[in-house]
């Protein structure tokens, strides 16, 4: 009878590995007291989604990120948006958390992230502003509201600025993954048209469809 130890698994992919592999960021957003997180996360990460997104002004947000990290274990990602200040990453990293996303960039915040071992997405739009971000360390830049301008957009600016990892974020749909990610997009950002009302209480069965949609549209693997 061997005594020999099975292999211990394989380590969970760093999180610009696990942009790249999955390209697709779950973004949870709700002002609802007692909204119900931790069933969507358990919903979306069993449908496949491995980054997901709660926004700290969401109700109960670190309590949850904390929660789920103990939960999956690295096999997950979860981190916090709506990031503005130095105290606010501290209490991701503190929660568990594995990055932070922010609707601006602050190199301050950005470097703060780097020292906690943070992934960091700060939000950018114009040339100078991601390039700005990609200097101060960040992760990826979250090209924000990606709406506006769209798929060409980020095809323009990976012409000049091709080193750039971009997330486009804000108005996102299932039928815009592709797209983006077709024109170099590292990953998309993606809230309501995949959450749905599940965070009102809706379906999670219909939830788990649309996760594994936008799932395989971005390419996971």
């Amino acid at each position: 009878m061997s005594s020999s130890t099975p292999p211990s698994p394989p380590p969970a992919p760093g999180f610009a590995e696990a942009l790249e592999r999955h390209g697709l960021v779950a973004i949870l957003r709700t002002r609802r007291p007692a909204a119900p997180l931790l069933d969507v996360v358990r919903t979306l990460a069993d449908a496949g989604v491995r980054l997901i997104e709660i926004t700290v002004p969401t109700p109960g947000s670190l309590a949850a990120i904390r929660r789920a990290a103990g939960e999956f274990e690295g096999a997950v990602h979860l981190g916090a948006g709506t990031v503005t200040t130095l105290d606010e990453v501290a209490a991701v990293h503190e929660a568990g958390g594995s990055f932070v996303v922010s609707p601006h960039t602050d190199p301050e915040l950005i470097r703060a992230a780097g020292d906690a071992a943070l992934g960091s997405l700060p939000g950018a739009l114009t040339p100078t502003e991601l390039l700005r971000a990609h200097r101060a360390g960040a992760t990826a830049v979250k090209v924000f509201p990606a709406a506006r301008l769209g798929p060409p957009y980020v095809e323009d600016v990976r012409g000049t600025l091709p080193d750039i990892p971009l997330v486009p974020t804000g108005g996102v749909t299932a039928a815009d993954v592709p797209v983006y990610r077709a024109a170099g997009a590292r990953a998309v950002g993606v809230g309501s048209p995949l959450l749905g009302d599940a965070l009102e209480g809706g379906s999670l069965s219909e939830l788990a469809a649309r996760a594994r949609h936008f799932a395989t549209v971005a390419g996971a693997r």
